[in-house]
């Protein structure tokens, strides 16, 4: 490694401590998506003691972070992402301490260096992952505007660096019926529930007609208030999610048929309303990545890729690799058995595994800036990439 790398990992080693305890303050007090007050506060501090000049508050949500090391010059800017909210429920069953400390760790190390080096370094705390699209308003607020690379890590059972992702977006579906008892009068009234249970119905029946990775999942979030009650209101909530953006948008349709079928056979009344999230699929790119894998290499961690036929999710990172060159990098935490969101992937991130994963991905993606605020070769390339895909 050149003199620099050996700085940043060298003080990566030297706060452990400190990041250790970050990463464990926001994972024993969760917050969900827009409401991460402590972590926002906690990582903005952070910033601030290491001489950052710093936001919260940006892009219109309170929880957003942007800020920038002081030693600014000429060259690339390169921006690290930090996630810290959790899921309702299960907490940080998707690991996000970590990813939050990962970058705390790799801005807070370059700040060691960057007096040395030509550019700008940028840290971006991106609130609502998990639902809400953080940065998906960031980028619509235009603070990526000018941002030459940007990059995170994430945890996971495999390690693989130029994995994509799927589109996504949330569809609420609700029917409007007529209320009835429904043992003396039931044909006086129409059943709303029946018509999410069509919906349901022809979603399993679409199923054999869809591309393999194409994903139509979704809950019932009002079936009725009494079972001697013809429901007069029902309503469930969809995930859909497809390789390509175009694809997600075709099942949209093909879902919007479904209940608008439902809605004719029983008589009620259908609202059908994209909200909440909708991410563009991931479009990592191959020359960063690259060279972040040259540098997980060189601190020992070897690329684990899941088989291609395994699943994908789904990121608001997505939507920042349309508008810069990223990558989203995963690395493993926890056995190929192990399933993200789930109670044992929660252990995961608390785990001497997770910790140390954590302070690898720190070391890994300061390295891989130090490679882009030096190598000018490396951002041209990058930057072709972006634009001829």
């Amino acid at each position: 490694m050149n003199v620099w790398k050996e700085k940043v990992c060298a003080h990566v080693d030297e706060i452990e401590a400190r990041l250790l305890a970050i990463s464990k303050e926001i994972y024993d007090y969760p917050e969900l998506k827009f409401e991460e007050y402590r972590a926002s506060r906690l990582l903005a501090d952070e910033l601030k003691k290491e001489g950052f000049s710093v936001e919260l508050g940006v892009a219109g949500l309170d929880t957003a972070i942007q800020a920038t090391c002081s030693a600014t010059s000429d060259g690339p800017t390169v921006a690290i992402l930090g996630e810290y909210d959790a899921l309702p429920e299960i907490g940080h069953a998707c690991g996000h301490n970590l990813i939050a400390a990962s970058a705390l760790g790799a801005c807070l190390a370059l700040g060691q260096v960057k007096s040395d080096l030509p550019g700008k370094l940028v840290f971006f705390g991106t609130p609502g992952e998990e639902g809400g699209g953080g940065k998906v308003k960031m980028v619509e607020a235009r603070l990526f505007d000018g941002v030459d690379a940007a990059m995170m890590f994430h945890p996971s059972s495999h390690t693989v660096v130029d994995r994509g992702s799927l589109a996504v977006t949330e569809v609420a579906i609700e029917f409007t019926g007529k209320a009835s008892h429904a043992s003396g009068s039931p044909e006086k009234g129409i059943n709303a529930l029946d018509a999410v249970l069509q919906t349901f119905n022809g979603v399993n029946a679409l199923r054999q007609h869809i591309k393999d990775g194409a994903r139509i999942h979704g809950i019932i979030t009002d079936g009725g208030a009494k079972p001697n009650i013809v429901p007069e209101h029902a309503a469930a909530c969809f995930y859909v999610r497809a390789k390509e953006n175009d694809y997600r948008d075709e099942l949209l349709e093909k879902l919007r048929r479904c209940a608008q079928g439902a809605a004719l056979a029983t008589g009620a009344t259908l609202s059908f309303e994209t909200v909440g999230l909708a991410y563009n699929a991931m479009k990592p790119n191959r020359i960063m990545g690259e060279a972040f894998t040259r540098n997980l290499e060189t601190l020992g961690e070897p690329l684990n890729p899941p088989l291609p036929e395994a699943g994908l999710g789904s990121t608001d990172m997505g939507d920042i690799s349309h508008a810069v060159p990223a990558i989203h990098a995963y690395i493993q935490i926890c056995s190929e058995e192990v399933a993200g969101h789930s109670r044992e992937f929660a252990s995961a991130s608390a785990s001497k595994r997770g910790q140390k994963v954590m302070l690898i991905a720190a070391k890994a993606m300061a390295m891989t800036a130090i490679d882009l605020f030096t190598d000018p070769d490396l951002v041209k390339r990058m930057k072709e990439e972006f634009e001829s895909i």
